[in-house]
């Protein structure tokens, strides 16, 4: 019997075309993909999570595809977020498991980029707003993509289910002016410049 059991999946995208200063030629564009699955060891402590994260992986495959082809294309993605979020009846940890499960999918996906998979996780109840940090696929000290995305699920997650989210998206902050790394200037070579 399957660990994941999905009760239901949002996807969400937006469109930002500026933040007050001049129009954009083309908007920055952000998808964040939530799905809320029960969470199999609400209410009890379970020693061995390992099972539960590699069942995961499938999942985390399905979201970043949809979310890749929401975006046109991988080759439009430049920033990427995942976060979770446990009902009342679990533990961090439960949704510490999408680390690996959603950060290894949105790689496999996007090429096996360099850079890690900034991440938030929280307990909350129905209806918790969490704001998703977002980083350049290939250099986290791409300063212009330190940005953010919002999960949030209307019904979910109920005490005993997990959210869990993937973000995406076409570039940085839309403005962005204040120096470091600029992506045009990554090497690429360890995930960091």
């Amino acid at each position: 019997m399957s660990l994941v059991n999905v009760r239901k999946v949002k996807l969400d995208f937006e469109e930002i075309w500026h933040e007050g200063g001049p129009l954009l030629q083309e908007p920055l564009r952000i998808a964040v993909a939530t799905t809320v699955v029960a969470n199999p060891y609400a209410g009890r402590y379970e020693p061995d999570l390992l099972p539960f994260m590699s069942e995961l992986r499938a999942l985390g495959a399905e979201l970043s595809s949809r979310l890749v082809a929401q975006l046109g294309g991988a080759d439009q993605v430049q920033a990427y977020g995942k976060g979770a979020i446990v009902g009342e009846d679990g533990e961090l940890e439960h949704g510490a498991v999408w680390h690996e499960a959603g950060g290894w999918a949105m790689r496999e996906t996007l090429g096996a980029p360099k850079a890690m998979v900034p991440s938030a996780k929280t307990i909350g109840g129905v209806g918790t707003r969490l704001m998703v940090p977002l980083g350049h696929i290939q250099a986290s000290y791409v300063r212009s993509h330190y940005g953010t995305c919002e999960v949030t699920v209307w019904d979910g997650p109920r005490r005993n289910e997990i959210a869990f989210a993937l973000c995406m998206a076409t570039g940085g902050r839309v403005h962005a002016r204040l120096g470091g790394l600029a992506a045009s200037e990554i090497k690429g070579l360890d995930g960091l410049r």
